[in-house]
């Protein structure tokens, strides 16, 4: 009777034992197959949103790397920030800086990139003007353009005439890199072209007052900024004070310091601080920021 009993006792042992391994295996095969549809949802956002990026700024990089070394970084930055800091406020953030660096730095490429072709505008279209007054047609002082200007303006109007090379409408062209380079500087060449194929006039010149007057713009904002340049600098600086303080403070007094962390009292006043030093920024950048 006591075998029977002890038989019976290993049997429900060892069902137990297979049913708790296969609803682990099934848990397990099921949180493989969520996590990789959600890398695979990620890769395709990812890759066509790098492709998209990265073609509107003439770059020829593989997404797929790209991808790669952002998974690895996602991955190996966390963990070396906690196995450095053990503070997981700081493992968090660096996780978050990770996550949101790839869309920042096309932000920041970008706008250098319109930076770049807004400061070579004006030359460009005194070239354009001469070109004009020599004798030569749109398309051709356009191609000198081309060869003559670095790049982002050479490829830019590289782009339109290989369009137009192609059969597209002149005005389809100019939609197009409009919207690429949404510029008030270049809006204002564009009007011009529009303006000059539906009713005509003298275009050389027109470039050429054009030309003078985003120069003198350029010149306008470079004071302008020159002058609100200590105003913005400041707004920075009274900004980042606090957060630094606050990074030394937890690394110099973390026993005190932990309190902002762990109470509810410390995370109402860290979303007061947060929410006063987002507004001091906001406002200080408000008042330095001066439309032309």
């Amino acid at each position: 009777m006591d075998f029977l009993l002890n038989l019976s006792a290993g049997a429900t042992y060892y069902l137990t034992l297979a049913c708790v391994f296969v609803t682990v295996t099934c848990l397990w095969f099921a949180f493989v197959s969520k996590a990789q549809k959600a890398i695979d949802n990620y890769k395709e956002t990812f890759t066509s949103t790098a492709t998209s990026n990265m073609s509107d700024m003439f770059m020829s990089v593989d997404p797929n790397q790209l991808f790669i070394i952002n998974i690895a970084a996602i991955v190996v930055m966390p963990i070396l920030t906690w196995l450095v800091t053990r503070d997981i406020a700081a493992t968090l953030a660096m996780l978050g800086l990770i996550i949101f660096l790839p869309a920042i730095f096309y932000r920041t490429m970008r706008k250098q990139r319109l930076a770049r072709f807004e400061k070579q505008l004006p030359d460009g279209l005194a070239m354009i003007s001469g070109a004009m007054r020599a004798g030569a047609s749109l398309n051709i002082a356009l191609e000198s353009l081309v060869k003559e200007q670095p790049a982002p303006l050479s490829q830019e109007f590289e782009l339109f005439l290989k369009e137009q090379r192609l059969g597209v409408e002149f005005e389809d062209s100019l939609k197009k890199m409009e919207e690429r380079l949404p510029l008030q500087d270049f809006s204002m060449l564009v009007t011009a072209l529009r303006i000059n194929r539906e009713v005509g006039g003298n275009l050389a010149e027109t470039m050429e007052t054009l030309g003078e007057t985003l120069r003198r713009k350029a010149m306008m904002e470079g004071k302008i900024e020159s002058l609100t340049a200590q105003g913005k600098l400041q707004g920075i600086v009274m900004t980042g004070l606090p957060v630094l303080l606050g990074v030394l403070l937890n690394f110099m007094e973390p026993e005190a310091m932990s309190k902002l962390w762990t109470t509810t009292i410390g995370w109402v006043v860290l979303g007061i601080v947060i929410i006063m030093e987002m507004l001091g920024y906001f406002m200080i950048n408000k008042i330095t920021s001066i439309d032309v």
